[in-house]
């Protein structure tokens, strides 16, 4: 059974090891934008706006350097890359902006659970993006 177990996480491993990493690096930037808003929103008189716009920017640079680094392993063109990358953030900063203001004015929730849910639904966005576009690797010329 044990055995068995092994080989089940091996092969979904590598089936998925992209979103499996993209998902660890993940965490680690939004713990980093979670820890960044939180800190902007208790120790200045920002609001929660500007500390989302800030905290979403530290995530962003966390986030673009750790897969290009250990999950896509693409690191031709890191300037083209970096800008595309940015602008899927930036798409995924006003989605997450505008679900914050819908989260939090609209449903009445708290700060913290409105931003932790507005990470992971921009997360599965930005997943399919970066795969697909900006961690895309050039294929090969016959």
């Amino acid at each position: 059974m044990l055995e068995q177990l092994v080989v089940f996480v091996q092969d979904n491993f590598y089936r998925y090891k992209y979103f499996i990493l993209y998902g660890v690096i993940g965490v680690i930037s939004a713990l980093l934008d979670f820890v960044v808003f939180n800190r902007m929103v208790a120790l200045t008189d920002c609001s929660y706006i500007v500390a989302n716009i800030v905290s979403v920017h530290c995530g962003v640079v966390c986030s673009f350097t750790l897969n290009r680094q250990f999950n896509f392993k693409v690191k031709d063109q890191p300037i083209k890359r970096f800008v595309t990358f940015y602008i899927v953030a930036m798409i995924g900063l006003l989605i997450s902006s505008l679900l914050l203001v819908q989260f939090i004015e609209k449903a009445g929730l708290d700060t913290k659970p409105a931003k932790a849910l507005t990470i992971l639904i921009t997360a599965v966005f930005q997943f399919i993006m970066n795969k697909t576009i900006t961690f895309r690797k050039k294929e090969a010329v016959l």
